[in-house]
């Protein structure tokens, strides 16, 4: 593990309350737990922001002209289209 920083946090009573109540049935301590739900949290973020950057970059007619090709083989059962 890298170097820890320290933060003084404030939680509302109630959220530090249902914290400690799931960390312990997680089995986990509380800084644990915050520490992970603060990575989980930048790691979706970061997550979203190269998902739109990826996006920015995609080119719609060609998607289009993908979409529009036709198989050559029947659907599997299942996959039909009413």
């Amino acid at each position: 593990m890298s170097k820890a920083a320290n933060y003084p946090l404030r939680l509302s009573r109630s959220i530090m309350q249902a914290a400690k109540e799931t960390a312990e049935l997680e089995g986990v301590s509380l800084n644990q737990f915050i520490a992970t739900a603060v990575a989980e949290k930048l790691s979706a973020l970061r997550a979203e922001d190269l998902l739109r950057d990826r996006a920015r970059r995609g080119d719609w007619s060609k998607a289009a002209r993908i979409l529009d090709r036709t198989g050559t083989q029947p659907p599997r059962p299942g996959d039909e289209v009413d």
